[in-house]
């Protein structure tokens, strides 16, 4: 718990509202959980609000208790068991109107609605009540829009100034829209965005518009990028002969990573015969790019800020990425069924060639390897993160 300084009046406002609710004291604790359970609730869709108590009708302070005792009762309702989904809050010193007040900062569920002893309560402006039919309706259809994949989600804080639109109108709207189309239509960039999953109707940016197109996508999903080392070597003992760290949006960090497999790819001129030679590859660039691409469409950007993996060493190349199995797959039949936890993102990196068809990465991985003259891949796949490791050519 800790103290605010700044003075709430001048911030949240003199004035009860649908994110902002005053109590003069905290003797009713029923009154106090079914504000708490309205603003979880999150009517009005503002991602959560305050109780200030302390603070009368009217926006005037009244004196109140702001021990640690004080709010530790207060704190104490988020684990009583009544109000279910259990809240996400905090409560801490605040100050306002110069006064000293208990704040008790509400964040929104993801799973509304939110009942209070089976109840659910919401607040749809200055007043606490119970939900009716409707309030219940908008909650639980907010519920199901919340459970569609995490790529095609909102990013609250984000918006069309975080994604290059150029870029993304030159390339993936160009690829992926009929160019007569956009042109007789004459759709503002928002509306092309949102048409496409990379904006969210209520404006915000979605992870798979950021990881495409963002301006900055590891400011908004940490592990979003590439992490490159080249080991001079054949375990992570070596000395390190060359590293990068791609951070830019996909579009424009496939132009990096070409030349960077590019650089380090080797090729060898050997003999077939007396007569004859040719040249290898110590690796199939296209082997290469689809397991990485494989790597990007497949693992989780929600709950890890670990990059996808590409280590380099004398006699492979291990690809790494977070995020285990999704959905029907598993470490059983991971090369023979298919499932997405990106599907939004899987459809345009399809859409920009990327990767060629759905479920036969691993399929043309083998083949490119084996026509390389290279030993098969090899896969390991755990709960947490998927590795593949390509040999080198003899």
């Amino acid at each position: 718990m800790t103290c605010v300084t700044e003075d709430l009046a001048s911030t949240l406002g003199r004035v009860e509202g649908s994110t902002l609710e005053f109590k003069r004291e905290p003797k009713d604790r029923t009154a106090l959980r079914e504000a708490i359970c309205a603003l979880a609730n999150d009517l009005v869709g503002r991602g959560g609000g305050d109780l200030l108590i302390g603070v009368d009708r009217n926006g005037n302070p009244h004196p109140v208790d702001t021990s640690d005792e004080a709010l530790l009762l207060i704190a104490q309702i988020r684990d009583e068991g009544r109000i279910l989904e259990r809240p996400s809050l905090t409560v801490d010193r605040a100050v306002y109107g110069g006064a000293p007040v208990i704040r008790v900062h509400v964040n929104a569920s993801g799973t509304p609605p939110v009942r209070l002893d089976g109840v659910a309560w919401v607040r749809p402006g200055p007043l606490t009540r119970r939900a009716s039919a409707d309030d219940e309706r908008v909650l639980i259809e907010r519920r199901r829009s919340a459970e569609v994949p995490f790529d095609a989600r909102p990013l609250p804080g984000t918006g069309v100034a975080d994604l290059d639109i150029e870029v993304l109108r030159s390339t993936y709207i160009a690829s992926a829209v009929d160019p007569e189309v956009v042109e007789e239509n004459d759709r503002p960039p928002a509306q092309q965005l949102r048409s496409l999953r990379l904006l969210h109707p209520n404006g915000f940016a979605t992870p798979v518009g950021i990881v495409l197109g963002g301006f900055d996508p590891t400011s908004v999903l940490p592990g979003a990028y590439l992490q490159f080392v080249r080991y001079a070597g054949v375990d992570v003992d070596a000395p390190i002969r060359d590293e990068d760290e791609i951070r830019d949006n996909l579009i424009t960090a496939t132009r990096t990573l070409t030349s960077l497999l590019q650089g380090n790819v080797t090729r060898e001129v050997k003999e077939v015969d007396a007569l004859t030679e040719r040249t290898q590859d110590d690796y199939p660039l296209p082997a290469l790019r689809e397991a990485i691409f494989n790597a990007v469409m497949h693992r989780t950007y929600e709950g890890s800020h670990a990059p996808v993996r590409i280590l380099w060493f004398d006699d492979r190349i291990e690809v790494t990425n977070p995020g285990g199995p999704f959905g029907a797959v598993n470490s059983e039949n991971f090369d023979r069924v298919n499932d997405y936890r990106n599907p939004s993102l899987a459809a345009a990196m399809k859409t920009l060639g990327y990767v060629n068809r759905f479920g036969r990465g691993i399929e043309r991985m083998r083949l490119q390897m084996q026509r390389n003259g290279n030993p098969p891949p090899e896969f390991e796949v755990t709960p947490s993160w998927w590795r593949v490791t390509l040999p080198r050519a003899t």
